[in-house]
């Protein structure tokens, strides 16, 4: 184009208007340049939708595409189709014929102007056209509604000629006071990047019709002025009012326009990173230059009053690309900007390392740009094989693509707290996307990393082998490598593996997170220690395709407003372990009667060695743990169950493919886990029982605080439940515990308020239980003569603890005391088998004709960590201070003296006050009996020395 001198209007020396129009005949110039370009990347269809679109808004016509009504807003300012646009529209439609318009009609189409990628240096044959059609402020409801359907039935008729065409439509005088209706764009985000699209818009548009920009006359230095410069333009007839519409200036960005503009790419670059890099780092240039912003639209504005013609520095792709790399080239930030130079080579698509016959006016531009970065054929070679690159250059690639968006992320969060841009961008949104880029790049421990988000299409390999080998680093100890190729174990050692992992299970899941592995792909196995078999291997990665289905759908953001919590879990047992690999090894068959997985034949050998335990979550984090050792089941369902929100179960799938007794395997767990998360739901402070060979476990279920107590013997078991309870707390058996056992019969049957005693009687002794009130266990045996002289003192016992708690309670009216109820019950049958039942018994009856000898006990604080007893029998004292520890000896005499029969029995404690020792504090039945316990053996000792 030729050049000539830089056009300068002055408001105070007057204006030509030959300048004027002589400015508007370069943007028109450049306008027919980048028309050509979008015509020549489109098919003859194509070519005809831009070419009849203007026609259509000019005319009504039954026969025409986009058809309504005959009331439908029509006619377009300044527009009378020329010969090609009619006959277009007669291949459409024959008997259509043009009839001009007299007079002066309304012509509430002020212009249509095309968006988007067509024209540029990224145009591709899927680029959608964006059309703005800005019509007349006058247009009521009726009629916009009109206008509307005529949008969308033109955007159908678009569609099958080949093109995807959106429709906007804009008020101009609204759009300026940044009043919208719809989104503006394909890509656009709403309201806060008014001035944002402003820019893009004078810098890309494409006028297809209808009146030009007052935004083209106004000089880069009178933007500021921007107000006063129209007004005059049009109050002193410099143009005429319907030769122009106008959009609006951009002397001024607001901040949080940028931090708007850096979420929402950001928020687009965690699944497609490469087409939000160059806006990301644009918003960053403009958020740099705050508050004396000069954005592109002005430089390109410029640039065209200086007629700087160039339409191929001019290109929006260019001029973005320029304004980036100066920047980081002042900020001497090779290693971005080399990123940014990938992501504007990917985003045009054209692969200069192939040969083209034809040579498109992209192609040479893109050529000049790859010699001008020192790019070699190699270079070119790479990116182009984009969709074959596999794991290792997708991990090297991914690795700068985090960085950068790790990088905007914190610049935008530090923008926000130094311009206190609240009002346009609130912190939660900042927040929202801070979780979502920690769930989708952040490491840690058990995360599985996601290494493709959007840099290639398909990382499956055609062949894979699996290698276990042992790890010279750590004697004794394995790991997994992955490998490319169908290799032997010792080929293996020769090559470096795509991935090592300790564990099996997460290697799989890693190659199913990321598509390593799918269903064409080929796996060899060597399992070297491990017992993995190719029919377990193939059925764990069908049980994480059912559990982790991919595509992942997207996370919505009231998902990432509340914490994480698992969606899907995944459980396999035995991964790569045969638990009854001696057997098998001695080729035993074993026959029993014994199959309980936890407890196995008369060994007892527990089959459950291993959990692997998969975890998708609702941030759509995978998550891998592995359980061994000897608590591994329980240790697996302790952190599960500490995983679980209050309101939401996750599904649940329990496997299991090892050589033996898999599916019993994988059925008890799944029963053990569906139990203990009832339990925990049920928010009763439960406590389960679990027998794993011959020791005890109780998980206590406090929810977010599930803990474990493992108990290596019974009696340890029973000094377990023996503890006193600070609240009532279920006791829950599963089913195989303690089989054999009393216990098995009487400890569910605990109940909140109620003390529960049980005795069973074998070969002249009975043992007692008592459950109290708050489920805690006490137990005692002693000699049997019969139910009245068992179970009478225990009565008394009880009565008076109970009278002593009541009248220590403050008495409201509002809440009576809740009583606490007495029952008794037998144990069936007697003697040392199993016994089989449970007979609920009268309470004891204790007749006014027999009364019953007291001996009553109160117990506090004597010496510091010394306790003092003092013991009344019959009312009289007997304490520690006056006897010493001959106490027990004086009060035994006392009561054999008092006893008129000869025959030596136990004597018993029938009331114990405590609150010298503990204070006025309700305590439960349990810590009474414990001390009614140990004062009665030293009592009965002490008779039995008489």
């Amino acid at each position: 184009m030729t050049r000539t001198h830089e056009i300068r209007p002055d408001l105070d020396e007057g204006i030509d208007r030959k300048v004027l129009a002589q400015l508007r005949a370069r943007f028109m110039a450049l306008n027919e340049g980048r028309m050509a370009r979008a015509i020549e990347g489109l098919t003859p269809r194509q070519q005809s939708v831009l070419t009849l679109l203007p026609l259509f808004f000019h005319v009504n016509h039954p026969l025409l595409p986009g058809y309504v009504s005959g009331s439908t807003p029509a006619g377009l300012s300044n527009f009378e189709p020329d010969a090609q646009a009619l006959t277009e529209a007669q291949r459409l439609t024959r008997s259509f014929s043009y009839k001009p318009r007299h007079g002066n009609p309304p012509r509430p189409i002020h212009g249509l102007f095309l968006m988007g990628s067509l024209g540029t240096l990224a145009q591709a044959d899927q680029s959608d056209m964006d059309v703005w059609v800005c019509h007349a402020p006058d247009l009521d409801e009726n009629a916009l509604a009109e206008l509307r359907k005529k949008c969308q039935l033109l955007e159908t008729w678009a569609l099958s000629m080949g093109a995807e065409a959106h429709f906007f439509l804009i008020e101009p005088t609204r759009f300026v006071l940044g009043e919208r209706d719809t989104q503006l764009s394909s890509d656009d985000c709403g309201t806060t990047q008014h001035y944002l699209l402003l820019d893009e818009f004078y810098r890309t548009a494409i006028w297809l019709a209808g009146r030009t920009p007052i935004w083209w006359l106004v000089p880069v230095y009178e933007e500021t002025r921007y107000a006063e410069f129209t007004h005059t333009l049009i109050s002193k007839r410099f143009i005429r009012a319907d030769e122009t519409l106008d959009l609006g200036h951009l002397a001024r960005i607001p901040p949080g326009e940028f931090i708007g503009a850096g979420l929402w790419q950001l928020f687009k670059g965690i699944e497609s990173p490469y087409k939000s890099v160059l806006k990301l780092l644009l918003t960053e240039v403009y958020a740099s230059e705050h508050p004396n912003v000069h954005c592109l639209s002005l430089r390109f504005k410029r640039a065209v009053f200086a007629n700087q013609m160039d339409l191929d520095e001019l290109d929006p792709y260019i001029v973005v690309y320029r304004r980036i790399e100066e920047y980081l080239k002042a900020r001497n930030e090779p290693e971005r900007l080399e990123l940014v130079r990938r992501a504007l080579y990917l985003k045009v698509n054209r692969k200069l390392s192939a040969g083209q016959r034809s040579t498109s006016w992209q192609r040479l531009l893109l050529e000049r740009l790859a010699h001008e970065w020192g790019w070699d054929q190699r270079q070119l070679a790479l990116l182009d094989s984009r969709s074959q690159w596999k794991v290792r250059q997708v991990a090297s690639e991914r690795r700068a693509l985090v960085n950068e968006l790790n990088y905007s992320y914190r610049f935008l969060t530090q923008f926000a707290r130094t311009e206190q841009t609240v009002s346009l961008i609130n912190k939660r949104d900042l927040n929202v996307l801070g979780r979502r880029l920690y769930a989708a790049f952040e490491r840690k421990a058990g995360k599985v990393e996601f290494i493709n988000p959007g840099i290639a299409p398909d990382l499956a390999e055609d062949t894979l082998t699996l290698v276990q080998s042992p790890n010279r680093k750590e004697p004794g100890q394995h790991y997994w490598g992955l490998y490319n190729g169908n290799l032997t174990a010792q080929e293996s050692e020769h090559f470096a593996p795509i991935k090592r992992s300790r564990d099996l299970l997460e290697m799989l899941t890693w190659c199913h997170r990321n598509g390593v592995i799918d269903s064409s792909t080929r796996l060899a196995l060597h399992p070297g220690a491990s017992d993995m078999t190719e029919f377990e291997l193939f059925n764990l990665l069908g049980s994480l395709q059912q559990t982790i289905a991919l595509p992942l759908a997207s996370v919505d953001e009231e998902r990432l407003l509340r914490s994480a919590v698992p969606e899907d879990v995944l459980l396999l047992i035995n991964v790569g372990v045969d638990p009854l690999k001696h057997h098998r090894d001695l080729n035993i068959l074993m026959t029993t009667e014994r199959t309980d997985s936890l407890s196995y034949a008369g060994v007892r050998d527990n089959l459950v060695l291993t959990l692997d335990q998969v975890t998708l979550n609702s941030w759509n984090e995978v998550m891998v743990s592995r359980y061994d050792g000897p608590h591994a089941l329980l240790d697996c369902l302790r952190d599960y169950l500490n995983q679980l929100p209050p309101d939401h179960l996750p599904r649940l799938r329990v496997r299991c493919f090892c050589h033996n007794r898999a599916q019993f395997i994988a059925q008890r767990v799944e029963e053990i886990f569906d139990t203990a998360q009832n339990l925990l739901l049920g928010q009763s402070n439960h406590r389960y029982l679990l027998q794993v060979q011959q020791h005890y476990h109780v998980m206590e279920l406090v929810p977010g605080q599930a803990t474990h107590v493992s108990l290596a013997t019974q009696d340890a078991l029973i000094a377990y439940l023996s503890e006193e309870q600070a609240s009532y707390s279920p006791l829950h058996l599963d089913a195989m515990a303690l089989e054999d056992h009393d216990l098995a019969l009487l400890l569910p049957m605990g109940m909140a308020d109620c003390v529960q005693v049980f005795y069973r009687v074998n070969e002249g002794f009975a043992e007692l239980y008592v459950l109290d009130e708050f489920n805690a266990l006490w137990q005692q045996r002693l000699p049997f003569h019969d139910e009245q002289s068992l179970l009478a003192p225990l009565q008394r016992f009880l009565q008076s603890i109970i009278y002593r708690r009541d009248a220590l309670s403050p008495l409201d009216p509002q809440e009576p005391l809740g009583a606490v109820q007495t029952l008794y019950y037998q144990l069936l049958p007697s003697g040392s088998n199993r016994a089989r039942g449970i007979e609920p018994r009268p309470a004891p009856q204790n007749p006014a004709n027999k009364p019953f000898y007291d001996v009553q006990a109160i117990i506090g604080k004597a010496a510091p960590g010394q306790v003092g007893i003092t013991l009344y029998c019959n009312q009289r004292e007997f304490s520690e201070l006056e006897f010493g520890d001959q106490l027990f000896a004086v009060v035994a005499q006392e009561i054999v003296g008092q006893r008129q029969e000869t025959e030596r029995y136990r004597c018993y404690i029938t009331d114990l006050d405590l609150s010298g020792l503990l204070g006025d504090v309700q305590s439960p039945s349990n810590l009474y009996l414990r001390y009614k316990s140990e004062l009665e053996l030293s009592l009965n000792e002490a008779l039995s020395q008489l």
